[in-house]
């Protein structure tokens, strides 16, 4: 998504670059934070591009993905080996703009920070039975569902533990706040499949 290579931007181009909801590009404009003009005789709002790389510098929003086009992902694992490991491998293979969070509370920090378009998330945080989803994994994805600056952010859930049955339901929960699930150990390739498919439905 080279979008910054247009000169001027539309509101909801802003928003996706910006990894945030429309009205809150709209919100910006409104309150002369972010410079642009209205079309005459219309409503719409156009935005030039120096002027949104101005706004997302003032306001620490991370530019290199939207420069470049690189997908902003965000792994969340409590198992240092298995963060570290992904991190690495995705960062040689891929052109992602990666960071990576240990716990819930931390990936809360990076999300309001580092604005994901993807987290990768072990739904298993910082527990040691099994089952499902557990409530640090739970409260992230609510946070990231309930962030209208996230409305654009897909969130892939990771486990070794869950049944093919309770993934299966995982997946089909329209409202359990997950868009694809990956079964541990995997492939890099599945994950950037995983990744690459959530990502389509976003556009």
């Amino acid at each position: 998504m080279a979008l910054l290579d247009k000169e001027v931007l539309t509101t909801g181009e802003v928003a996706k670059i910006c990894n945030v909801a429309p009205r809150t590009v709209s919100k910006w404009f409104d309150s002369g934070s972010l410079k642009g003009y209205r079309i005459p005789g219309s409503r719409d709002r156009r935005i030039p591009a120096s002027e949104l790389v101005k706004f997302m510098k003032a306001h620490n929003i991370p530019l290199e993905g939207a420069a470049n086009g690189r997908t902003r992902l965000l792994i969340v694992d409590d198992e240092k080996e298995v963060l570290d490991t992904l991190a690495r491998v995705l960062t040689e293979q891929t052109n992602y703009d990666i960071r990576t969070a240990p716990t819930a509370f931390a990936a809360g920090m990076e999300c309001e920070r580092f604005k994901p378009g993807v987290i990768l998330m072990d739904i298993h945080l910082g527990e040691t039975g099994s089952g499902g989803i557990n409530a640090d994994a739970k409260a992230v994805a609510d946070m990231v569902r309930r962030n209208d600056n996230l409305q654009y952010t897909r969130i892939i859930a990771m486990s070794s533990k869950l049944t093919d049955g309770q993934a299966t339901a995982l997946r089909s929960q329209a409202n359990g706040g997950f868009d694809g699930f990956l079964k541990k150990p995997f492939q890099v390739r599945q994950v950037v499949e995983a990744i690459e498919g959530v990502l389509s439905m976003a556009a």
